[in-house]
């Protein structure tokens, strides 16, 4: 183990650790955000802390608690869904950097595991940057755009789907009630959320909630996704930790 966990240090543990400007990690997911009938509502947080324990196995950095809200506006129709608002979550990402540059820390990195999210997250780069704080957050879509065109069989799909079935059934296939799981399919009908209402003129029409094929989903893919993430997000750490190695550019899609 080459990482560190903030939660399990006493204080002056934590000074040492801060001061030796590792950089720190944030991971990032729902612990209570729909994903469909076969997968538990805390697919996300569950994912986040999967990989922020591989990324510690392997990377010097300082792993923080989970972060277990954030903005999830498209799945507020579905119960026991829960999202903050942008603004609230890009202030409570800035505050917890904050504290820590306060201590000593200026790297800082979120395992970020949403696509919403995004829209808080580059905002919350942008102002830390300002300050001198480097961040930088994990785009699962980019990270898995070549692996997904290899290995996909669904016509399309981005939540409780093939590719997130199948990461559920690499991790935790205890937590994957595979006998629920159904394909939603119907194309996007223009900018919403999901929803429930099979006569809705926008978003995302899904009585489950997902929307994909799940019912593809296998263990093999979802091991070569866990790999590719690790890989991934590892590279983008090792890249934040390098001095030599300039803040990322801004991501202008996520500022509009």
């Amino acid at each position: 183990m080459k990482g560190d966990y903030l939660e399990n240090l006493d204080w002056p543990e934590a000074e040492s650790l801060i001061k030796q400007d590792r950089v720190v990690v944030l991971p990032l997911g729902a612990a209570s955000k729909q994903h469909g009938l076969h997968l538990p509502l805390n697919t996300d947080a569950l994912t986040a802390q999967y990989l922020a324990d591989r990324i510690a196995e392997q990377h010097d950095v300082i792993i923080l608690p989970l972060l277990a809200y954030g903005y999830y506006p498209a799945f507020v129709e579905y119960p026991g869904s829960i999202s903050l608002q942008k603004k609230t979550f890009e202030d409570t990402v800035i505050q917890i950097f904050q504290s820590l540059h306060q201590q000593g820390a200026s790297k800082f990195y979120v395992l970020n595991t949403g696509i919403s999210t995004h829209w808080g997250l580059e905002p919350a780069r942008q102002s830390l940057l300002a300050d001198g704080v480097i961040m930088d957050y994990s785009d699962f879509t980019a990270m898995l755009e070549e692996l997904e065109q290899d290995i996909s069989e669904q016509p399309l799909g981005s939540h409780a789907d093939e590719m997130e079935t199948s990461m559920m059934l690499f991790m935790y296939p205890d937590k994957v009630q595979q006998d629920k799981a159904v394909p939603e399919l119907m194309p996007r009908l223009g900018p919403g959320p999901f929803t429930r209402d099979r006569q809705a003129s926008h978003g995302i029409i899904s009585p489950s909630g997902g929307w994909g094929d799940p019912t593809l989903a296998t263990r093999k893919k979802g091991e070569a996704i866990i790999c590719t993430l690790v890989e991934r997000i590892g590279h983008a750490i090792e890249m934040l930790a390098s001095d030599a190695c300039d803040p990322p550019p801004p991501r202008t899609e996520y500022l509009g």
